[in-house]
Protein backbone atom coordinates (compact mmCIF):
# COMPACT_ATOMS: atom_id res chain seq x y z
CA UNK A 1 0.00 0.00 0.00
CA UNK A 2 2.75 2.56 0.79
CA UNK A 3 4.78 1.65 -2.67
CA UNK A 4 1.09 2.65 -4.40
CA UNK A 5 1.32 6.61 -2.23
CA UNK A 6 4.67 6.90 -3.42
CA UNK A 7 4.86 5.77 -7.03
CA UNK A 8 4.59 8.34 -9.64
CA UNK A 9 1.24 9.56 -11.44
CA UNK A 10 1.42 7.63 -15.23
CA UNK A 11 1.89 11.72 -17.07
CA UNK A 12 4.85 11.26 -15.25
CA UNK A 13 6.70 8.77 -17.16
CA UNK A 14 8.50 9.16 -20.27
CA UNK A 15 6.34 9.90 -23.62
CA UNK A 16 3.53 10.41 -20.66
CA UNK A 17 2.49 14.16 -22.68
CA UNK A 18 1.55 17.09 -20.68
CA UNK A 19 3.56 19.77 -18.63
CA UNK A 20 5.25 16.71 -17.23
CA UNK A 21 6.50 14.75 -20.26
CA UNK A 22 9.83 13.25 -19.52
CA UNK A 23 10.64 12.48 -23.32
CA UNK A 24 13.12 15.27 -23.79
CA UNK A 25 14.87 14.44 -20.64
CA UNK A 26 14.97 10.63 -21.58
CA UNK A 27 15.88 11.95 -25.64
CA UNK A 28 19.02 13.88 -23.94
CA UNK A 29 20.17 11.19 -21.77
CA UNK A 30 20.06 8.76 -25.05
CA UNK A 31 22.27 11.42 -27.11
CA UNK A 32 24.73 12.06 -24.63
CA UNK A 33 25.44 8.41 -22.94
CA UNK A 34 24.04 9.41 -19.57
CA UNK A 35 20.90 7.63 -17.55
CA UNK A 36 18.16 9.80 -17.27
CA UNK A 37 18.82 10.47 -13.84
CA UNK A 38 22.50 11.90 -14.72
CA UNK A 39 20.54 14.07 -16.87
CA UNK A 40 18.11 15.54 -14.19
CA UNK A 41 20.87 15.89 -11.78
CA UNK A 42 22.88 18.06 -13.66
CA UNK A 43 19.57 20.24 -15.16
CA UNK A 44 18.95 20.57 -11.51
CA UNK A 45 22.21 21.77 -10.39
CA UNK A 46 22.37 24.38 -13.64
CA UNK A 47 19.26 25.56 -12.18
CA UNK A 48 20.26 26.34 -8.56
CA UNK A 49 23.62 28.26 -9.89
CA UNK A 50 21.01 30.36 -12.15
CA UNK A 51 18.79 30.73 -9.09
CA UNK A 52 22.58 31.60 -7.09
CA UNK A 53 23.03 33.99 -9.43
CA UNK A 54 19.09 35.63 -9.77
CA UNK A 55 18.44 35.80 -6.15
CA UNK A 56 21.75 37.70 -4.99
CA UNK A 57 20.50 40.70 -7.13
CA UNK A 58 16.63 40.32 -5.89
CA UNK A 59 18.23 40.39 -2.46
CA UNK A 60 19.73 43.51 -2.78
CA UNK A 61 17.03 44.99 -4.36
CA UNK A 62 14.19 43.66 -2.00
CA UNK A 63 16.58 44.57 0.96
CA UNK A 64 17.02 48.32 -0.48
CA UNK A 65 13.17 48.89 -0.95
CA UNK A 66 12.06 47.70 2.26
CA UNK A 67 14.40 50.43 3.64
CA UNK A 68 13.20 53.16 1.68
CA UNK A 69 9.99 53.11 3.13
CA UNK A 70 11.87 54.42 6.46
CA UNK A 71 13.80 57.16 5.26
CA UNK A 72 12.77 61.04 5.48
CA UNK A 73 12.73 61.30 1.69
CA UNK A 74 9.95 58.77 1.40
CA UNK A 75 7.39 61.27 3.27
CA UNK A 76 8.42 63.67 0.06
CA UNK A 77 6.87 61.22 -2.78
CA UNK A 78 4.27 62.31 -4.74
CA UNK A 79 1.30 60.00 -6.20
CA UNK A 80 3.23 58.76 -9.13
CA UNK A 81 6.24 57.97 -7.08
CA UNK A 82 4.53 55.75 -4.71
CA UNK A 83 3.02 53.95 -7.17
CA UNK A 84 6.17 53.22 -9.09
CA UNK A 85 7.78 52.37 -5.40
CA UNK A 86 4.60 49.81 -4.56
CA UNK A 87 5.03 48.45 -8.25
CA UNK A 88 9.04 48.29 -8.00
CA UNK A 89 8.40 46.21 -4.13
CA UNK A 90 4.90 44.17 -5.01
CA UNK A 91 7.17 42.70 -8.30
CA UNK A 92 10.46 42.45 -6.23
CA UNK A 93 8.53 40.58 -3.57
CA UNK A 94 6.53 38.16 -6.28
CA UNK A 95 9.89 37.71 -7.82
CA UNK A 96 11.81 36.35 -4.70
CA UNK A 97 8.66 33.95 -3.66
CA UNK A 98 9.14 32.45 -7.41
CA UNK A 99 12.71 32.48 -7.01
CA UNK A 100 12.53 30.95 -3.55
CA UNK A 101 9.38 28.27 -4.39
CA UNK A 102 11.65 25.79 -5.97
CA UNK A 103 13.69 25.38 -3.16
CA UNK A 104 10.39 24.29 -0.79
CA UNK A 105 9.26 22.41 -3.88
CA UNK A 106 12.31 20.12 -3.59
CA UNK A 107 11.51 20.00 -0.08
CA UNK A 108 8.22 18.29 -0.14
CA UNK A 109 8.99 16.06 -3.13
CA UNK A 110 12.12 15.13 -1.69
CA UNK A 111 12.74 11.31 -2.09
CA UNK A 112 9.54 10.90 -4.19
CA UNK A 113 11.51 10.02 -7.76
CA UNK A 114 9.89 13.41 -8.97
CA UNK A 115 12.79 15.60 -9.67
CA UNK A 116 11.53 15.75 -13.66
CA UNK A 117 8.90 17.52 -12.14
CA UNK A 118 10.80 19.36 -9.73
CA UNK A 119 13.05 20.37 -13.14
CA UNK A 120 10.00 21.47 -15.14
CA UNK A 121 8.17 23.77 -12.32
CA UNK A 122 11.88 25.48 -11.23
CA UNK A 123 12.90 26.27 -15.04
CA UNK A 124 9.05 27.69 -15.25
CA UNK A 125 9.15 29.80 -11.76
CA UNK A 126 13.10 30.85 -12.86
CA UNK A 127 11.89 32.53 -15.94
CA UNK A 128 8.33 34.33 -14.50
CA UNK A 129 10.82 35.27 -11.63
CA UNK A 130 13.24 36.74 -13.98
CA UNK A 131 10.60 38.54 -15.99
CA UNK A 132 9.67 40.35 -12.72
CA UNK A 133 12.85 40.70 -11.84
CA UNK A 134 13.46 43.32 -15.45
CA UNK A 135 9.83 44.62 -14.28
CA UNK A 136 11.30 45.41 -10.82
CA UNK A 137 14.71 46.99 -11.54
CA UNK A 138 12.82 49.22 -14.12
CA UNK A 139 10.01 50.00 -11.20
CA UNK A 140 13.22 51.17 -9.21
CA UNK A 141 15.21 52.92 -11.78
CA UNK A 142 12.48 54.99 -12.57
CA UNK A 143 11.64 55.76 -8.97
CA UNK A 144 15.37 56.98 -8.09
CA UNK A 145 15.61 58.77 -11.28
CA UNK A 146 12.67 60.58 -10.84
CA UNK A 147 13.65 61.57 -7.48
CA UNK A 148 16.70 62.52 -8.64
CA UNK A 149 16.60 63.87 -12.38
CA UNK A 150 13.26 64.73 -12.81
CA UNK A 151 10.37 62.66 -14.78
CA UNK A 152 11.96 63.02 -17.85
CA UNK A 153 14.79 61.56 -17.27
CA UNK A 154 13.52 59.05 -15.15
CA UNK A 155 11.21 57.96 -18.20
CA UNK A 156 13.88 57.57 -20.56
CA UNK A 157 16.21 55.47 -18.05
CA UNK A 158 13.81 53.14 -17.20
CA UNK A 159 12.68 52.62 -20.87
CA UNK A 160 16.36 52.06 -21.99
CA UNK A 161 16.48 49.42 -18.61
CA UNK A 162 13.41 47.87 -19.62
CA UNK A 163 14.64 47.44 -23.29
CA UNK A 164 18.29 46.17 -22.29
CA UNK A 165 16.48 44.09 -20.16
CA UNK A 166 13.95 42.55 -22.38
CA UNK A 167 16.50 42.21 -25.24
CA UNK A 168 19.22 40.27 -23.61
CA UNK A 169 17.05 38.22 -21.47
CA UNK A 170 14.60 37.07 -23.56
CA UNK A 171 14.90 38.40 -26.89
CA UNK A 172 18.53 37.30 -27.69
CA UNK A 173 17.91 33.75 -26.23
CA UNK A 174 14.81 32.97 -27.98
CA UNK A 175 16.24 34.28 -31.31
CA UNK A 176 19.29 32.18 -31.20
CA UNK A 177 17.22 29.18 -29.23
CA UNK A 178 14.74 29.66 -32.50
CA UNK A 179 17.49 30.09 -35.35
CA UNK A 180 19.37 27.51 -34.14
CA UNK A 181 22.84 28.74 -34.26
CA UNK A 182 25.55 27.42 -32.09
CA UNK A 183 24.16 23.67 -32.43
CA UNK A 184 26.84 21.20 -32.20
CA UNK A 185 26.21 17.50 -33.33
CA UNK A 186 26.15 15.56 -30.46
CA UNK A 187 28.59 13.08 -30.85
CA UNK A 188 31.10 16.41 -30.77
CA UNK A 189 29.05 18.38 -27.93
CA UNK A 190 30.15 14.94 -25.98
CA UNK A 191 33.59 14.97 -27.18
CA UNK A 192 33.75 18.35 -26.07
CA UNK A 193 32.35 18.14 -22.79
CA UNK A 194 29.55 20.26 -23.64
CA UNK A 195 26.63 19.89 -21.71
CA UNK A 196 24.11 22.20 -22.11
CA UNK A 197 20.62 20.44 -22.27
Amino acid sequence: MRAEQNSPPESAEPGGGGLFDGTAAVRTAESRGETVDQVLDRNLNELLQELRVAFTGVQILFAFLLSLAFTQRFRELDGFDLTIYTTALMTTALATLLLIAPVSFHRLVFRRRQKAALVIVADRMLIIGLALLVASITSAVLLILDVALGRGPAIVGSSLTALVGLLTWYVLPLYIRRSGHGVMPHRQARADGHQDD
